[in-house]
């Protein structure tokens, strides 16, 4: 006897919820048993349905995903929380999951990597799109001596040195190309070297490195 593994869907988007609903039900080991439009609603139908995997949209009016996930957390102890978002902010992902989420993906992952995702949490693991997992690996590293920092610094280009700063300063590639008279894939090359040769990966870790070493001013 086939077991179905209950789902509580909470978006506010329709069409979104309409494209998961055929999207699971092309599967036999899901069943949709509930949509939520609001963080309000998803807590509502949780603590009716006791659903085995929830969902959650974190940006919905009123109640968002994070400001009810600790609730649910406590409301549905046995129940899996998978995190499905556009925000790709490392930020978001740190407190999905210190708030008690299963997993985080990204709303452009394709349809397979969703369902893995989905399985994946019902299993017990935790699931983190893979764009995002290296942030969590940055935040296990030791940050780099200040003297490193320098040095490293010390070796990018005047071309690259200029270009990070304008990134950390919030500026985009097209930006930065039509300001530097530069094409927006120069500035992606210089920008990616740079980056490597700093040991950063995310925007967020270049803004903290900038300014740790007076490159930018936090006005």
């Amino acid at each position: 006897m086939n077991t179905h593994s209950r789902v509580l869907l909470a978006d506010d988007h329709a069409v979104l919820r309409a494209g998961l609903r055929l999207l699971l039900i092309g599967q036999n080991e899901f069943e949709v048993v509930a949509e939520a439009s609001t963080g309000s609603e998803a807590l509502s139908l949780a603590e009716k349905l006791q659903p085995d995997l929830i969902l959650l949209d974190l940006s919905m009016p009123g109640l968002g995903g994070m400001d009810v996930l600790p609730t649910l957390r406590k409301m549905v102890p046995s129940t899996k929380i998978l995190i499905l978002t556009m925000h790709d902010d490392p930020q978001y992902l740190r407190q999905a999951l210190k708030h008690g989420a299963s997993g985080y993906v990204l709303k452009k992952a394709a349809d397979a990597e969703l369902l893995s995702a989905m399985r994946a949490v019902l299993r017990g693991e935790v699931y983190v799109h893979p764009s995002m997992t290296r942030v969590l690996l940055e935040d296990m590293l030791p940050a780099p001596q200040a003297a490193d920092k320098e040095d490293a610094w010390g070796s990018l280009s005047e071309r690259e040195q200029e270009v990070l700063k304008m990134v950390a300063l919030g500026h985009t590639s097209a930006e930065i190309a039509e300001q530097l008279s530069l094409s927006a894939k120069t500035v992606e090359t210089y920008r990616a070297r740079g980056m490597e040769k700093l040991g950063l990966r995310t925007r967020a870790a270049l803004v903290k490195f900038a300014l740790q070493n007076g490159l930018i001013r936090q006005d």
